[in-house]
């Protein structure tokens, strides 16, 4: 059950953002809903491999490549679902960082109602 509201509560924020940000466009939430699911699992399947092959450049730059990995995985999920686009590495940069923020918001709230 609790993978189900976090689930729910990642296509909120990719709604929300999607709605706040230029260069994000979601058609409906139906589709956000289907965004969060193909990052949840694209994070799970395709992240720790990227990391991996690209840990020197991460250790380099301090992490910072990392933002470059998230952002190529929300550009993945663009080529993926129909009806989700981001116009560019800059925007689905920007698009990660703040879906992080937001998620780690929504899921402190979650936690709170737990206790």
């Amino acid at each position: 059950m609790n993978l189900i509201i976090k689930l729910l509560l990642n296509a909120v924020a990719v709604f929300v953002l999607a709605e706040i940000l230029n260069g994000v466009y979601v058609d409906n939430y139906i589709t956000s809903l289907i965004v969060a699911a193909v990052i949840s699992i694209l994070n799970v399947l395709v992240k720790p491999v990227l990391v991996l092959l690209t840990l020197p450049v991460t250790i380099l730059t301090l992490g910072l490549f990392l933002f470059v990995i998230n952002a190529l995985i929300i550009l993945l999920a663009d080529k993926l679902v129909d009806g989700f686009r981001v116009d560019g590495i800059w925007t689905a940069i920007l698009f990660s960082i703040l879906l992080c923020i937001l998620q780690s918001l929504l899921h402190s709230f979650l936690k709170k109602d737990k206790k």
